[in-house]
């Protein structure tokens, strides 16, 4: 302001003090001027001028403070909301600022769902409090237009503007001042801000909803981030969830060799996985020209009640032809249906097809198609390996029988020739060379029936037929045996025979033929490989609960390399000592102490010896004898 009072633009904060206490003195001189009567027409309407002019300046410069503030808070406020990727926080953030920024009384953030309608995802208060459902109502004339139209809305008195006035919502919830402005992100609409105020009127601007659709241009984009990661998350998520159960069902099928297991935990979780009502799982025999369904889980369908499919089946041809999945809907007019065929893959050849069905027509989109082939593909591996297993079983099943039967016919030629060769020394005299004839004949049917021996025991342990007659054995009897069967051979080697059985030894549970078995196999082993003049050494003792026995030798002693192949069947050790045998024996020797609850050590250096140590349970005691015992 000038000498005589005149305004001038862009007041300092001093200047503007100066003109207030120039105005103030105006004011007292027109107030004395009223108070003597003495009044200067022409002077009070220059001073009623000035004042006007400075009220003009001062709302100028209080709308400009308002709008640095706005544009302040707007950049607050917008730092806040970039500042986290978690959507729901982020749409608390935008609508609490919002609020903050507009002195809205409510606000209501929407966002279009997927069906394309607008959903409300916030609704909060001016104390930054979620809205209960009874208190949303808000005008979805003003949302929908501002949505499809792109323009923001503003609205000083909805119930008087002509507009909105006379619309049931406007009326009923008492709404006034009302402002929306659209959400966009991506050059397209993806919402609405709308916020009111249900008891002042005029309380938005022009000047307010610019700043209002300034912020929602920024929140959108913020959201639009938000919606993105919380997208990718979750999508990660499921893919991590995917990978944990592929992993769980890799580890399920490579724990087992059993092909029906295989294919079952296969078909249920394929299934849940593709939320398939049923599932069925078939070979592909191309010289038959068929699938052959072997395999379902779930609801009967028209794969559940047939044994084999053709090869020109539409969707048994296509997967065959594209080598991928196919889908087949079902007809127009039908129930909804969808089959869904997935090939099985080994080696890159087609060895089956699963096949799956669903009551509804959108089921198996390409997610699911590429799960469950993978899943397809990782179960190919594990029921190959089990239908491999399977053969491998059957086979030696057969070769098992085959043994068994061929040991069995032997026994009747081995039991002639052994007694006619015993009749030529009654028939007549004989040389001395033909007494050797003899001999050798005999041995050799010896060798043989212990050959068949072995070959029936092990046809009987394979097939689980094996009989064994548990009962309490005494150990120093079943020794006291076995040194009658073996000392001969031991003496004529001049080896030192050692016996260590401990005094009172107790029962053990066991088969005494089968123990006597066991000791004459490791007693034999270590006799004919021990070089002559060695050392054998047999002990026992009580071990806790059971009974360790131990056979020791300074034999040639076993490579480690052989050791861990020591008890597989016809195998034998490499050593300087070449004895007669099948490497049966020993093969034996471990089953019959497993079927006996026992357990079977081996120590051995090469050039030094051998111990074979195995252990069987003590045998309970006999009530009776408990009785006697404490009487």
């Amino acid at each position: 302001m000038d000498n005589q009072g005149t305004p001038t633009n862009d007041l300092t904060s001093k200047d503007l003090e100066i003109t207030l206490a120039t105005a103030r003195q105006n004011v007292t001189l027109l107030r004395s001027q009223l108070r003597t009567g003495k009044i200067n027409a022409q002077y009070f309407d220059q001073r009623l001028g000035s004042l006007e002019e400075l009220l003009d300046q001062v709302q100028a410069e209080r709308k400009n403070t308002i709008q640095q503030k706005r544009v302040a808070a707007l950049y607050e406020v917008g730092k806040v909301i970039g500042s986290s990727l978690n959507l729901q926080t982020v749409l608390d953030q935008v609508m609490d600022a919002i609020i903050q920024l507009s002195g809205a009384e409510r606000g209501f953030l929407m966002l279009l769902d997927d069906d394309g309608n607008l959903a409300v995802r916030v609704a909060r208060n001016f104390d930054q409090e979620t809205l209960q459902s009874d208190e949303i109502a808000f005008s979805r004339t003003i949302t929908r237009q501002v949505f499809e139209t792109g323009e923001p809305v503003v609205t000083t008195n909805a119930q008087e503007d002509p507009r909105y006035a006379g619309q049931v919502s406007i009326m009923i919830h008492g709404m006034r001042s009302i402002m929306a402005t659209p959400l966009r992100a991506r050059g397209k609409n993806t919402g609405v801000v709308y916020v009111d105020n249900r008891i002042k009127t005029g309380l938005f601007s022009d000047e307010d909803l610019e700043v209002l659709a300034a912020f929602a241009a920024q929140a959108a984009v913020a959201l639009d981030n938000a919606r993105l990661y919380s997208e990718t998350d979750a999508e990660l998520q499921a893919r991590l969830e995917e990978l944990r159960i592929l992993q769980w069902i890799d580890r399920q099928l490579n724990e087992q060799l059993d092909l029906q297991a295989a294919m079952k935990l296969t078909l249920e979780w394929s299934s849940r996985l593709c939320d398939a009502q049923s599932a069925s799982m078939g070979f592909l025999d191309r010289e038959a020209g068929v699938i052959s369904l072997v395999a379902n889980y779930g609801e009967e369908n028209e794969f559940s009640q047939t044994s084999q499919l053709p090869l020109t089946h539409p969707l048994i041809a296509q997967v065959l032809e594209m080598e991928s999945a196919a889908l087949q809907l079902s007809p127009s007019g039908a129930p909804p249906h969808t089959t869904l065929c997935v090939p099985v893959r080994r080696e890159n050849n087609i060895i089956g097809v699963v096949l799956f069905s669903a009551n509804r027509a959108d089921a198996f989109d390409v997610d699911a198609q590429e799960l469950v082939s993978r899943m397809a593909d990782r179960a190919a591996i594990a029921i190959e390996n089990a239908r491999l297993y399977d053969a491998v079983k059957a086979a030696d099943k057969t070769k098992s029988e085959f043994v068994g039967f061929v040991a069995h016919e032997l026994k009747v030629p081995m039991t002639s020739i052994s007694g006619y060769a015993s009749l030529l020394g009654i028939v007549g005299q004989l040389s001395e060379k033909q007494q050797e004839f003899v001999k050798t004949i005999q041995n050799n049917v010896q060798r043989m029936r212990m050959l068949v021996d072995d070959l029936n025991d092990i046809t009987r342990i394979e097939t689980g037929q094996l009989r064994m007659a548990i009962e309490p054995v005494k150990l120093p009897d079943v020794v006291e045996q076995v040194k009658t069967d073996v000392m001969a051979q031991i003496n004529e080697r001049n080896h030192t025979f050692v016996e260590e059985v401990e005094v009172n030894l107790p029962p053990i549970s066991a088969d005494a033929s089968r123990v006597l078995q066991i000791l004459l196999n490791l007693l034999s082993n270590a006799y004919k490989y021990t070089p002559n003049g060695g050392k054998i050494t047999l002990s026992a003792k009580r071990d806790g609960d059971k009974v360790s026995v131990s056979v020791k030798d300074t034999g040639v002693g076993i490579a480690p390399e052989d050791l861990q192949k020591l008890g597989t069947k016809f195998f034998r050790t490499s050593n300087t000592l070449e004895q007669p045998g099948w490497g049966l024996g020993f093969a034996i020797t471990r089953n019959l102490i497993d079927l006996m609850k026992g357990e079977l050590t081996i120590e051995s250096q090469v050039g030094v010896g051998s111990t074979f140590t195995f252990t069987l349970p003590v045998a309970e005691e006999d009530p009776a004898a408990i009785s006697e015992k404490a009487s």
